[in-house]
């Protein structure tokens, strides 16, 4: 893999300028969002004419700390976007060592270098001990390693012991395994747990994410957010989505589904698979950068890795349209 920092897919304005001539619309698979978004009902106008209520909140926390496991609504903290948490995390811990497990997402190291820190990119758990601020994603973009819950535990036990605090973004665990989120133990160690509602939902340009962890700093973030953290709009549709079990039980067997689809049309291109989650699969070729310009003279946009050359990140088609055009693109000799 590579010390370099990942960029962010879903820029099709970069697309286009790369490749100007390419059959539009593009098939964009340069993120890990579901291309089947929760289905959105007619939104109530009152929803985007009013301040969002109190009560729209709290019920949006409850049905958000049932579907995390948390302890309670008491240790979830609703915000648009992961990375605004992890600013307001990175700013409340004294300034000192940030050290985030590699190769991963990179916004979180710059997030914690803009607040002071001193940030460094490790290779294993045990070299995040001793951190101010320790940072895990897991399952991790984008190889989807998936690191042990015991081991988590164990680590954030030495941080709470030196001082420091865990944050574990959980951004692709709706795909994962339901155990080995961390959110049930959120008030034994000091750790904070990202989730993110768009990628799995669908819906990333809602900007809707949580945060779990324990009452002290979720009472600090909180305050910090102020009384209106999220829009009307996304309380109310955030509030459907997590109620909707039958909703969300089957669309993680379509996701697998899809997934398998998706990692056997790549090995019969001679792509081989070195990571996966049920949102993406991450390839490694010899041929990586010429595929990239195939697929994307064909309207097909992946993601790449400046940091290394034979790496490419695909995400799942939606239509059979999509998956037609990737299947043709893939196939298309060089």
């Amino acid at each position: 893999m590579t010390d370099a920092p990942l960029s962010h897919g879903g820029d099709l304005g970069a697309a286009r300028a790369l490749f100007p001539h390419a059959p539009e619309p593009f098939v964009d698979l340069s993120t890990g969002v579901n291309p089947h978004p929760y289905p959105i009902a007619d939104l109530v106008r009152e929803d985007f004419a009013h301040l969002p209520e109190p009560a729209a909140l709290e019920r949006l926390t409850q049905l958000a700390a049932a579907y995390y496991g948390a302890p309670s609504a008491d240790n979830v903290v609703a915000a648009p976007g992961s990375q605004v948490l992890m600013a307001l995390i990175a700013d409340r811990i004294p300034r000192g060592r940030a050290a985030i497990l590699r190769p991963t997402y990179a916004e979180h190291a710059r997030v914690a270098a803009f607040a002071g820190h001193e940030v460094e990119t490790v290779w294993t758990l045990a070299e995040l001990c001793g951190a101010s601020l320790a940072v895990v994603v897991n399952p991790n973009n984008p190889d989807g390693r998936l690191a042990a819950k015991d081991d988590l535990l164990s680590l954030a036990a030495h941080q709470k012991a030196q001082g420091g605090v865990l944050v574990v973004d959980e951004a692709f665990m709706d795909v994962g395994p339901y155990g080995e989120t961390m959110s049930d133990s959120v008030e034994e160690v000091p750790v904070a747990v990202l989730r993110s509602f768009g990628k799995f939902f669908g819906l990333a340009g809602m900007r809707l994410s949580f945060a779990v962890t324990g009452r002290e700093l979720a009472c600090h973030l909180r305050a910090r957010l102020g009384p209106w953290p999220v829009s009307g709009p996304a309380l109310a549709i955030g509030a459907a989505a997590l109620a909707d079990r039958a909703w969300i039980d089957s669309t993680r067997i379509d996701l697998r589904a899809a997934s398998k689809r998706l990692e056997a049309l790549l090995r019969k291109a001679n792509l081989e698979p070195v990571g996966k989650t049920d949102l993406f699969c991450l390839v490694r070729s010899r041929h990586a950068q010429e595929m990239f310009k195939r697929l994307g003279e064909a309207g097909v946009f992946v993601r790449r890795f400046d940091g290394n050359e034979q790496l490419l990140r695909f995400g799942l088609p939606g239509t059979e349209t999509e998956w037609r055009r990737l299947r043709d693109a893939l196939a298309t000799p060089s």
